[in-house]
């Protein structure tokens, strides 16, 4: 049977043509497969990177304020005599906080570079005059 299919010009071309298109599918599809792996590695390794570094920072975080808290409650308790004042703040506005630190942070830092630029040119006109 296979010696009639291979005899007609017309269906061995096809069959070859078919063979061919079936290779560059698949070798199309190992491509893909090994990108998408490698894409999902990096994601789960930066994911992973980002959790590590959540928990770290939430936890020295929380370890600064309960001392900070404790010290300042002895200090109120003893000044005021009173009970602690347990004040539980939302998480959101802990982040509202951090992103107001960061973003202070990164002002200073940019008011000190354009600082630093008008010393420069500043230094360098009295040079030059």
């Amino acid at each position: 049977m296979e010696f009639l299919e291979t005899q007609d010009p017309e269906k061995k071309k096809l069959l070859e043509t078919s063979n061919r298109h079936r290779q560059e599918m698949e070798r199309e599809i190992k491509d893909i497969t090994q990108k998408t792996e490698k894409v999902l590695k990096n994601a789960l390794i930066i994911g992973g990177v980002l959790a590590v570094t959540y928990v770290v920072v939430n936890q020295w975080s929380s370890s600064k304020n309960k001392k900070k808290k404790s010290t300042k409650e002895k200090d109120i308790q003893d000044t005021i005599g009173q009970e602690p004042v347990n004040e539980n703040s939302s998480l959101l506005s802990k982040m509202g906080d951090k992103a107001i630190n960061l973003a202070t942070m990164l002002l200073l830092d940019l008011a000190k570079e354009k600082l630093s630029e008008y010393l420069q040119n500043r230094k360098s006109k009295d040079e030059n005059s």
